[in-house]
């Protein structure tokens, strides 16, 4: 399978994280050795078949992954004939993606326990308006409220079992939003339980009808370490399987 079709079980292994939106990470105090150890434990115990962790555990150890991403890299929101590029950049739990024409630059931070989205001005960060979060970024499919990756934080979580993603072996899990300040009631998450990397996230409305469906679709190495290449967003008719549009996240060398 190539690059751009899906990715092989070694290129998911080595990866760090698949972003988010890869899109991301999470605050440097989550980067404590014990907390490693006892993530990586419960991550053990599951695949050689004991208890399976809980829906805090395989969160928390998506985050660990997430904050140990150092990225500076160009990358586009492609939607047919339309392509958006962008600056992204990463320190630790600290990510911005720059646009142009016109100028947007978005900061997105993620911490222990949230994350906030700040647009960044010559008169420094504020954070972003909790009206537009679901606005599209730049009419693509991905919403604002996407990039704040704020599900990742969603207290109502629980597993729901195991499934297989591009032949990958993943945790199913579903996390419900804590009040109708999301325009999603709940999404369900795929992990991968050797990496610990997101591989696909459907998102439901609160009529319960799925509407959106996200799934890195390619990795690619740099610098001998592994980034998304690209993410497919699918935006559906809610209630079918009908897709309306579709925006890929790609990430350039």
């Amino acid at each position: 399978m190539s690059n751009d079709e899906g990715m092989t079980k070694s290129q998911i292994d080595r990866m760090k994280s698949p972003i988010q939106l890869r899109h991301s990470s999470i605050g440097a105090s989550f980067v404590i050795r014990h907390s490693c150890f006892v993530i990586f434990l419960a991550f053990a115990l599951a695949i050689y078949g004991a208890s399976p962790p809980s829906a805090k555990e395989i969160l928390d150890s998506v985050r660990l992954l997430e904050a140990r991403q150092q990225i500076d890299l160009d990358g586009q929101l492609r939607e047919n004939e339309k392509a958006i590029p962008f600056h992204l950049t990463q320190t630790g739990s600290l990510i911005r993606y720059s646009f142009a024409d016109p100028e947007e630059v978005l900061q997105l931070r993620l911490g222990e326990n949230g994350s906030r989205l700040d647009l960044v001005t010559d008169a420094g960060a504020e954070k972003f308006p909790a009206e537009k979060l679901n606005k599209k970024i730049r009419g693509t499919g991905i919403s604002y409220e996407d990039l704040a990756l704020k599900f990742l934080y969603w207290e109502n979580a629980r597993v729901l079992g195991d499934e297989t993603v591009r032949t990958r072996s993943c945790w199913k899990l579903q996390v419900v939003a804590p009040s109708r300040d999301s325009q999603y009631w709940n999404v369900l998450i795929w992990v991968d339980k050797a990496s610990g990397a997101l591989m696909r996230m459907e998102a439901y409305d609160w009529d319960g009808k799925l509407v959106k469906r996200f799934e890195v679709i390619s990795a690619q190495k740099i610098d001998n370490r592994w980034f998304l290449k690209q993410m497919r967003v699918e935006e559906l008719q809610p209630g079918t399987n009908k897709v309306q549009a579709r925006t890929y996240l790609e990430i350039k060398r």
